[in-house]
């Protein structure tokens, strides 16, 4: 059944762990150089100093991935080679957890990601905030949302006001005259979206939910602080670099730029004349962000992109190697720079940024990222989760580990009424939408 069916606007929302009982995720990342299948079983955990947010242990019992294909700056380009794909990523994982899985947690990179803020306020007459005024501030903030080409991926408050003093985290049983909401939702393409789930739909598996990646990649890799004072996570993949910022606990900003790993890789094959897969290599083992002096004194050897015995490699110094990677990354991260200044969120971000994703792992990315960013930057890798392989602990993984994290955390949002025979009542201001409203707060 589809994950739409049921819903104009909005995505269906994970049922809450049990703090009583294990349960066995299962969780898909489709990436534009690589597919990972994840299968975790969530233990309940006690109250520790340690990642408090966390209210479960991770063991990851299974894992498969695979070289993407089909998929091109995060946007699905062939649906027989993702279903492929998905199939292999999916098949390793089951047959080292030894079970077999039917639904999946899946993140969202494509689709134009969008973040907007949404305020809301109700009269209280001078009364006690009780759980019915809150449903209806968080009813009234998420009613704004609401598009008919976009569905909604997030809906989080990320603060409530009472008679104007803003920062109040829980108003409940407070006094106050007017009640007040600061909503931050995340929506997506509805096509893009509709595109995702056909294709895991094709390996006869359904869509349990949906995750922005830049949300899943926070999870995995901010500490506690980070999220709590302020930070910006940056996840710099192969084909997409997606931007979350969090502050007081909460998702309050994502962002997402067209530019990412593969495209450097592209820069080399074009520039040096070789194949994509030369390119990679030769990225990974000579490329730097940073200039160096023995540059100029070290050669590389290019293969040839053809495949004639007579075709000899061509040697290069190294330093036009780094060249051309330094030009792609100084030009990412003035993106990234322009697009957290431009959100109006700079301030929060403060001096914190933290990279992962498997394009932060190129030499020397952290010391010009500080240079261009201005701020203090750490590459970030999956945190609290254990039984990964040793392969599996880079930043390359961490949007997969964070899918695997996102089922503690889904109770935090707020999602209003979409669809439905309620929602068709309450959607207007006449007399049968009084009714409905009436009906939906009495009972």
């Amino acid at each position: 059944m589809s994950i739409f069916g049921s819903s104009h606007f909005g995505l269906p929302r994970l049922k809450p762990l049990s703090s009583k009982r294990a349960h066995v995720v299962s969780v898909l990342d489709i990436g534009s150089t690589k597919v990972v299948c994840m299968i975790g079983r969530l233990t309940p955990r006690a109250e520790s100093e340690l990642l408090p947010g966390r209210t479960h242990n991770v063991d990851v019992i299974g894992i498969g991935h695979q070289k993407s294909r089909g998929v091109k700056n995060g946007v699905i380009t062939d649906l027989d080679a993702v279903e492929s794909v998905v199939r292999l990523a999916v098949d390793a994982a089951e047959r080292m957890a030894g079970l077999t899985i039917e639904s999946l947690i899946v993140n969202v990179s494509a689709g134009r990601l969008q973040s907007d803020v949404y305020t809301a306020t109700i009269g209280l007459g001078g009364q006690e905030v009780d759980a019915n005024d809150l449903r209806k501030v968080l009813a009234v903030a998420g009613q704004q949302s609401l598009r008919q080409d976009r569905a909604i991926l997030h809906s989080l408050p990320t603060g409530f006001s009472l008679d104007g003093e803003r920062g109040i985290r829980d108003p409940l049983s407070m006094f106050g005259d007017v009640l007040g909401v600061d909503m931050h939702v995340l929506t997506a393409e509805r096509a893009a979206l509709k595109n995702l789930e056909l294709c895991i739909n094709r390996a006869h598996l359904s869509v349990e939910g949906m995750v922005a990646t830049p949300y899943a990649s926070g999870l995995s890799a901010l500490v506690d602080d980070e999220v709590e004072l302020g930070c910006a996570c940056i996840d710099m993949g192969g084909g997409t670099t997606t931007i979350s910022v969090f502050a007081e606990g909460k998702l309050v900003h994502s962002d997402a730029i067209s530019l990412g790993g593969h495209h450097v890789t592209t820069d080399l094959a074009r520039g040096l004349s070789t194949r994509i897969e030369d390119a990679e290599r030769l990225k990974v083992v000579h490329g730097s962000a940073l200039p160096n002096a023995v540059d100029e004194r070290d050669i590389v050897t290019v293969p040839p992109i053809g495949e004639d015995d007579r075709d000899q490699p061509t040697h290069v110094p190294r330093a036009l190697l780094s060249r051309i990677v330094r030009c792609r990354i100084e030009e990412t991260l003035e993106l990234i720079r322009d697009r957290i200044q431009r959100s109006g969120f700079s301030p929060i971000v403060g001096k914190r940024i933290v990279l992962t994703g498997g394009g932060s792992q190129l030499t020397g990315l952290p010391e010009v990222a500080r240079r261009i960013l201005a701020r203090n930057v750490r590459i970030g890798r999956p945190l609290g989760v254990s039984g990964l392989p040793t392969a599996a602990k880079g930043p390359a993984f961490s949007t997969a580990v964070g899918l695997m994290i996102y089922p503690q955390v889904a109770e935090l949002e707020e999602h209003a009424v979409q669809g439905g025979m309620l929602s068709q009542l309450t959607g207007g201001n006449g007399r049968i939408a009084r009714m409905g409203l009436w009906l939906k707060e009495s009972f």
